[in-house]
């Protein structure tokens, strides 16, 4: 069964992802809800103001301990470390997740798209690597993970400008948005240059939608059952992406995601299309 624990943080932590994981089945969505908490716990110190260092360092290091033995006695670590051993998911894409999680307790600002993928590849990439591990799925499935992983993450940089720029972050590459004539994100700049923030964005979500279709390609991989969740999330993704397409300046006046109910409307109409869901 998922733990209490595990249910509290993803449940707060993301409606897309939640609500979309309650389609797996029951042996994958247990494991889903165990790689989320720790994920999501990490992501947690380093974003909380002010930031929590201490915590995160002290959380990276009892995951360490645990995956060599160790039984830290942490609800979240423990669980962990445990699923590391029995999906078979390499330590190297969990240090590589630490890593870029402890870049955001410095570091704020990509200059070019090279830069922010690498720490794409750590923040996001390797957490769709760990979920094709999750489903079994053969490694001829992880290239197309890695790119559905960055993908959604890229939204996430998106959908969150004002907030990330609260915490003193600019995701989005700094040399392109000088190509568009924006010295910033800030909403008095974009609003002085409407146009050029529009452009800047499109272009943007013109990038998500290359890397959404290549992560899509792997759906030949993914058994139906965990299909329907993951096609659900990826096709929650693309409606956050086309609401901000439509009106840029949406993001800051509200945080666009989907509501529950769209969230388990797209479930269930996944679950009941007749056939191949790709």
């Amino acid at each position: 069964m998922v733990s209490p624990v595990h249910f509290r943080i993803f449940r707060r932590g993301s409606t897309t992802y939640f609500y979309s994981t309650l389609f797996f089945p029951r042996r994958v969505r247990e494991d889903v809800f165990v790689l989320y908490s720790f994920v999501r716990t990490a992501d947690n110190f380093v974003d909380a103001v002010p930031q929590e260092a201490a915590a995160f360092y002290a959380f990276r290091d009892g995951y360490r301990r645990a995956l060599e033995g160790e039984a830290t006695g942490d609800p979240v670590i423990d669980p962990f470390a445990a699923l590391v051993g029995s999906r078979e998911i390499d330590p190297a894409w969990v240090e590589a997740f630490l890593a870029s999680m402890e870049s955001d307790l410095w570091k704020g600002r990509y200059e070019t798209i090279e830069e922010l993928e690498g720490y794409l590849y750590g923040s996001s990439e390797v957490v769709g690597m760990m979920m094709a591990r999750v489903m079994d799925l053969p490694d001829a499935a992880l290239p197309a993970a890695r790119a559905l992983g960055k993908a959604m993450q890229y939204i996430n940089f998106i959908r969150d400008i004002p907030e990330d720029l609260s915490l003193g972050r600019t995701y989005l590459p700094a040399a392109e948005m000088a190509a568009f004539g924006l010295g910033s994100l800030e909403e008095r700049e974009t609003a002085a240059a409407p146009r050029a923030f529009e452009a800047f964005i499109a272009a943007q979500i013109d990038r998500y939608l290359a890397w959404q279709e290549e992560g899509e390609a792997g759906f030949e991989y993914i058994p139906r059952r965990s299909l329907i969740p993951v096609k659900t999330a990826s096709d929650l993704y693309r409606w956050t992406a086309l609401q901000i397409l439509a009106d840029p300046t949406v993001v800051y006046r509200r945080k666009v995601k989907p509501s529950p109910p769209r969230a388990v409307l797209r479930a269930v109409a996944n679950a009941v299309a007749p056939g191949d869901l790709r």
